[in-house]
């Protein structure tokens, strides 16, 4: 592991302001202004919540595979990313329900099930991206795996502790989604990848296997990944009609955001692979980075690796809770408690079993295979006019989620028996 053969770097530890300090809450206010933060604010919540530790693990794996028909891959998961995302932020916000609540009206029972299905996925998640800030903080100090992990807890517990929860996601997001974007970029320049040979084999793929499809998909929109942005957008009060054109734009901005931040890794590995390089099974998207561009893309890596972990903690804890606290009130009133505890629980189980590696691209596909019963249970909804107030889903939309569902659901079994022969 990078720690183990990396001096201690000496960094400066940056002061967060006080929680009380009234002009940190004025400048998280000046960059989300209103509603219209909220909007793009979701969509960096979903594609954060996406570009996980579990991300970078999984896009270095599949790469290393499949090479350049890594593309299509990316290209597939991103069409069947837009029939899950749309029909799902869509539906939820015009009925003006979350995705659990919904599903109690349709079928009494049924959201308590769903809602255990999302919370046991972002849990298992979660677990991993507790490890991945403390893998984060071990390249850029050379403290310890579980160090590092706790100080990032600590951190995450700090921030969702602030007065307005929406707010600082909101801006928060925005901000570790721009610098892992940004950093990428840098990688996948020095890596020199073969484009043209890229984008050919996003259209016309020379090899592919069905796991890899329905992890990708897992990572980027199973589990509670499809309902974090259509959650934080109720929390914001922007339901109904009227907001359509709204919800829309942020769920395209959310499948934009990790499309491209997934097709940038994607060509920093393909570089990286193309020369011969082997990838530490360890740690793959490490050996990325510093073969790309040294010690300082080791630090990238560090710094990229940390941001992912963060925000898909963040993301993780608050839309688990979501799909609990309207069962019960004190649940609502005590939300800061319940993300606490969330945050907390992952981060003990890390500290006592270790990092679990192979956790990391497990959870995705099971991620994955949630994605057709959620969505089933969506897009039923949609066809119940006393559920939607009003509302009328586009046909062509049901049928296109359907087709998501057909799709993953019949890859999801394949990769299963891949998975446990």
């Amino acid at each position: 592991m990078p720690g183990r053969f990396l001096k201690p770097y000496n960094s400066t530890i940056l002061k967060l302001p006080a929680l009380k300090d009234n002009r940190w809450i004025a400048w998280m206010r000046r960059i989300n202004p209103g509603r219209g933060g909220a909007v793009i604010g979701a969509a960096f919540l979903m594609a954060n919540s996406s570009i996980g530790p579990g991300f970078l693990t999984q896009t270095s794996v599949f790469t290393q595979q499949l090479l350049s028909s890594m593309g299509f891959v990316i290209l597939v998961a991103v069409l069947l990313d837009l029939g899950a995302q749309l029909n799902t932020w869509r539906v939820l916000t015009m009925s003006g329900a979350r995705a659990q609540d919904l599903a109690n009206q349709l079928l009494p029972g049924l959201g308590y099930l769903l809602a255990f299905l999302i919370v046991l996925g972002g849990f298992a998640f979660n677990i991993g991206n507790i490890a991945g800030c403390g893998l984060g903080v071990n390249v850029l100090t050379g403290w310890s795996f579980q160090t590092g992990a706790v100080l990032s807890a600590v951190i995450a517990l700090g921030l969702f502790w602030l007065k307005e929860i929406g707010r600082m996601l909101d801006g928060f997001t925005k901000i570790l989604g721009i610098v892992k974007i940004g950093l990428t970029i840098f990688i996948a320049i020095s890596a020199h990848p073969p484009v043209l040979e890229a984008i050919h084999r996003s259209f016309v793929p020379a090899q592919l296997n069905s796991l890899s499809i329905v992890t990708i998909v897992g990572g980027t929109v199973g589990g509670y990944i499809t309902f974090s942005g259509a959650h934080r957008l109720l929390d914001a009060g922007i339901s109904g009609p009227s907001q359509l054109a709204k919800v829309n734009r942020s769920a395209l901005s959310g499948i934009l955001i990790s499309t491209i931040m997934r097709y940038v890794l994607f060509l920093a590995v393909l570089g990286v692979v193309v020369t011969g390089v082997p990838l530490d099974a360890s740690n793959p998207a490490a050996t990325v980075f510093a073969t790309a561009a040294g010690e300082i893309g080791l630090r990238i890596f560090g710094i990229v690796l940390w941001s992912a972990a963060i925000s898909s903690v963040l993301g993780a804890a608050y839309t688990s809770v979501s799909f609990v606290k309207t069962f019960h009130p004190s649940i609502a009133r005590h939300e800061r408690w319940w993300i606490s505890g969330f945050i907390v629980l992952s981060a003990a189980i890390f500290v006592v079993v270790g990092k679990p590696k192979e956790l990391l691209v497990a959870a995705g596909a099971i991620n994955g295979l949630i994605l057709p019963l959620s969505l089933s249970v969506i897009l039923i909804a949609s066809a119940q006019t006393r559920l939607m107030k009003g509302y009328r889903h586009p046909r062509w939309m049901q049928a296109a989620g359907w087709m998501v569902v057909a799709v993953m659901g019949w890859m999801g079994i394949r990769s299963l028996l891949e998975l446990f022969p």
